[in-house]
């Protein structure tokens, strides 16, 4: 008789059912995992044979096989511990194997027994659930599996409390969902003096989901307006809460079963990989872009960032999600996330600005803002120049509309989007944004009048644009008409969308 467990292997945010096969037979003592083990599952046979004794049983000095189904995955990580052990008390007679055949099995072993953290666990909790099983995982773990739904939940502390739980000696509680983050505050909107052309930009960018640019030279509030843009964003639905936490937990950044809720505001410094950015490295975790899903990434001082780092980009902003490719395995993980970048118009930072004088004008800008592909800046539906402000009339500025002021508006345009095109079939699966409408769905609801088209037509030639370009003109140009709740597109809506489309 072979004793089998069934566990998990992750690839990206999504699970792979495997079968932990364990085998003890007469022979020479001896401990072999083979299903193309990484290095931590390889040195589960020592974890494992000290939590086994640690328990007060006896090792049993035999040939120990154990099989990692299907043979031909990589298997990584150390969550396979509980498993083996498990496996290894069905093989000598400790337990019975009905009582692990409704579970999955996930956990990593200390010395002592405990049953440490993994990561992952609302991904195998939701695997688990799909598939009409309930899950055996860490304590610490517990209140994160939970989240998954109505599953039957074993969350232990110690392999010994385990086994008896398993015996009925003993009842381990089902875990809560009890402890939940509250929701982040972000810094108000009305803090921002001035800067009115950039704060409308902000208000379309956040009503339509697009991507922004803003330059200008240090210290105008390029940054206190990216750091104010979640705080004007529509609350997470449950479906966007679910994939967050997702990627969050893959990733590790879940403690104590907190869900988190807010929606992500990733800053960036200058200095980041390209593996950092779009995921990778050994075992392929997911990068910022992916950690921003379904909230803000934000690239302050673009221009300074590694050309290929921002190239990376490309992909992420047009489909939502990146792929990691690998020798022995691809991975998809998603990244639909809203672009917000921000940079000086040369390396001195005062290209144009009347109180100081760049000394390299015009070549330093040039230079400068030719670190930029243009493939990347067509990707990004509005820019706006953020000038000075003069510091002495500051005192004399009225107080702007607050976050929660905007927000509503921001809010009153996504649902007219969420209505408009929820019955459509080709936005089934995408989020409904006016950012992401294309094709037939674009010329459905962007169709302009002829003096409209004129519009148009005078300023792409003019800006030599590219039909990216315009597509993204006739976007802002309807996130524009949804903020006053216009059916059609008019004139001053298709002008100021293309008074955002400027060279930079």
């Amino acid at each position: 008789m072979v004793a089998k467990i069934k566990t998990f292997s992750f690839t990206g945010i999504d699970v792979a059912p495997i079968d932990v096969q364990i085998k003890i037979s007469p022979g020479m003592a001896s401990f072999v995992i083979v299903g193309l083990p990484d290095k931590a599952v390889g040195e589960s046979k020592e974890r494992v044979r000290a939590a086994i004794t640690s328990t007060g049983l006896s090792w049993p000095y035999k040939k120990i096989t154990v099989n990692l189904a299907p043979a031909d995955l990589q298997k990584e990580g150390s969550h396979f511990d509980l498993a083996i052990a498990l496996g290894i008390m069905i093989e000598i007679g400790v337990l019975a194997q009905e009582t692990v055949d409704e579970f999955f099995v996930l956990g990593e072993l200390s010395l002592d027994g405990t049953v440490e953290s993994v990561s992952g666990i609302i991904s195998a909790a939701i695997g688990a659930n799909q598939r009409n099983c309930g899950i055996i995982c860490p304590r610490e773990n517990g209140s994160e599996a939970a989240w998954a739904g109505d599953l039957e939940i074993i969350a232990a502390p110690d392999l010994m409390t385990l086994v008896n739980h398993l015996k009925n000696e003993q009842v381990l509680s089902r875990p809560t969902t009890s402890k939940i983050f509250a929701e982040k505050k972000y810094p108000d909107l009305s803090d921002v003096k001035g800067q009115e052309t950039a704060k409308r930009a902000l208000e379309i960018a956040a009503a339509g989901g697009h991507n922004l640019l803003m330059v200008g030279p240090p210290g105008t509030g390029k940054s206190m307006l990216a750091s104010r843009l979640p705080g004007i964003l529509p609350q997470c639905e449950l479906e966007e809460i679910l994939e967050i936490n997702m990627i969050a937990s893959v990733s590790g950044k879940i403690t104590d079963g907190k869900l988190i809720t807010s929606r992500p505001y990733r800053e960036v410094h200058h200095s980041c990989s390209m593996p950092a950015m779009v995921g990778g490295g050994a075992k392929a975790k997911p990068g910022e872009v992916s950690l921003a899903h379904n909230g803000v990434l934000f690239l302050d001082e673009l221009a300074e960032f590694p050309r290929q780092v921002l190239d990376s980009l490309r992909q992420p902003l047009e489909t939502g999600n990146v792929s990691i490719s690998r020798v022995n395995s691809h991975i998809t993980y998603p990244a639909n996330f809203q672009l917000v970048a921000a940079m000086n118009p040369c390396r001195c930072g005062y290209l144009g600005d009347a109180m100081r004088e760049c000394k390299k004008a015009p070549n330093c800008g040039e230079e400068y803002k030719n670190k930029i592909s243009g493939p990347l800046l067509d990707r990004i539906d509005i820019s706006v120049n953020v000038g000075a402000v003069d510091i002495f009339s500051l005192n004399n500025l009225q107080k702007g509309e607050s976050s929660e002021v905007v927000a509503a508006r921001v809010l009153k345009a996504r649902e007219l989007q969420k209505k408009r095109y929820e019955k459509e079939s080709e936005m089934k699966n995408l989020p409904k944004l006016n950012t992401k409408i294309d094709g037939k769905i674009l010329e459905k609801f962007c169709e302009l009048d002829a003096a409209g088209q004129k519009i148009l037509q005078n300023a792409v030639q003019k800006m030599q644009s590219s039909m990216r370009g315009v597509t993204r003109i006739l976007r802002v140009a309807r996130t524009i008409a949804d903020l006053e709740s216009s059916e059609k597109i008019h004139q001053n809506h298709l002008l100021e969308a293309i008074s955002y489309r400027r060279k930079i």
